[in-house]
């Protein structure tokens, strides 16, 4: 007989339940990417034509991805925790790095292009994770003062490399759109990739996430836990307000439109590819207030059904891919091309309608699958998802 997993603490349960969060903000800006994709949004967004409530709708998902990479450091840590051994985490971080770029060179790319063989493979955030993870299965060897320095260095730093680019041809023109440069890179003649998410920033995150470990140990006071939560949120969000309004280092500057709608949009207009210092402060800086809120909100419905969505992450992702790329074919079978060379909707309240009917159909094969994936730890494969 299989017995059920014990529940987990409300440490871990806070971690899920964000984790939740923040792929249910995922799961809003890829029904915005399918059925609103005749509506465009620029890197940063273009404020004197985006609609407010398009630019708060992907200005919210901004969170997914610093999120799920932070929570990927934390994760590793407390891997590493239970499994008593660097070496284990290490070849953990490898593994499962690696089996998520080759997901994402296959199963992931394919969901969105639909196209076999491919002719364009994107890095995404799964590639970044990865990568990220690979890197990390590196510097979990250092000491954990050095490894946050590194880290805080490279958030903090990175933007000084803005301005530098080597041209195609060049040595470093593949390893540098990877690390640093969103581009192009020609692998063959029918075959090009594209570097939608370059990884430098992301390991910096990774590492931070990494040396949040210990405040979640075991032996980890919930009140100094959640005095460091505060601290550090607050803090980011502190840095962000500051050096926006110096409106110099790292981001495009913000802009006084003479109304506060545009004006405030365009101070939090900030940079995702890659991810600059100042979004990666807000975005950070709200996750970490978010983790305390969920810790202290204790036993919530609520919580618990974010939880599930965050218990079973990689088994989300793919399903609501293949769900939307199905529903957008059966629309334009059903309804046609009513959007110029797309099917979409007119107005991103359907957007939002969509997103909350797709995460109510998910929730029950997701918890599903969250629930087999905790009773079944004898199943190896199963923790890679």
């Amino acid at each position: 007989m299989t017995t059920a997993a014990p529940p987990p603490s409300q440490r871990l349960l806070s971690i899920d339940a964000l984790r939740g969060l923040v792929i249910l903000f995922m799961l809003l800006d890829h029904v915005r990417e399918t059925f609103f994709l005749h509506r465009q949004v620029a890197d940063p967004m273009n404020i004197e034509i985006t609609d407010p409530a398009l630019f708060f709708s992907r200005t919210l998902a901004h969170l997914c991805a610093p999120v799920f990479v932070l929570l990927t450091g934390l994760s590793a840590y407390l891997y590493g925790e239970k499994y008593q051994g660097t070496r284990d985490v290490s070849a953990f971080l490898f593994k499962r790095g690696l089996f998520l770029v080759v997901l994402e060179f296959t199963l992931v790319n394919f969901a969105w292009t639909f196209q076999f063989p491919p002719t364009v493979i994107y890095m995404q955030v799964i590639w970044a994770i990865g990568v990220s993870m690979i890197a990390l299965a590196a510097l979990v060897w250092l000491p954990r003062p050095l490894l946050l320095l590194l880290g805080i260095a490279i958030i903090a730093g990175h933007n000084v490399l803005d301005t530098l680019h080597f041209p195609v041809g060049s040595a470093m023109h593949v390893p540098w759109a990877i690390l640093h440069d969103r581009g192009w890179i020609e692998f063959s003649d029918s075959l090009r990739l594209r570097t939608s998410y370059p990884v430098l920033p992301w390991i910096g995150v990774i590492a931070l996430g990494y040396c949040m470990g210990p405040w979640f140990a075991r032996s980890a006071s919930a009140v100094t836990r959640q005095r460091y939560l505060l601290l550090a949120g607050v803090g980011a969000l502190l840095g962000f307000v500051a050096l926006r309004l110096l409106n110099g280092y790292g981001e495009a500057p913000w802009v006084n439109y003479g109304n506060a709608t545009q004006t405030l949009m365009s101070f939090f207009n900030i940079t995702k590819y890659p991810p600059s210092l100042l979004f990666i402060a807000l975005t950070l800086g709200l996750g970490l207030l978010l983790l305390l809120g969920f810790e202290r909100a204790r036993q919530a419905t609520w919580i618990r059904i974010l939880a599930v969505f965050g218990a079973a992450p990689m088994f989300f992702y793919l399903l609501h891919l293949y769900v939307l790329k199905v529903l957008y074919l059966a629309s334009v079978g059903l309804f046609g091309l009513n959007q110029g060379s797309y099917f979409g909707f007119d107005g991103i309240g359907a957007v939002w309608l969509t997103a909350v009917l797709l995460a109510t159909a998910l929730y029950l094969p997701v918890r599903w699958f969250a629930a087999l994936k905790a009773r079944r730890r004898d199943i190896t494969w199963l923790k890679y998802l």
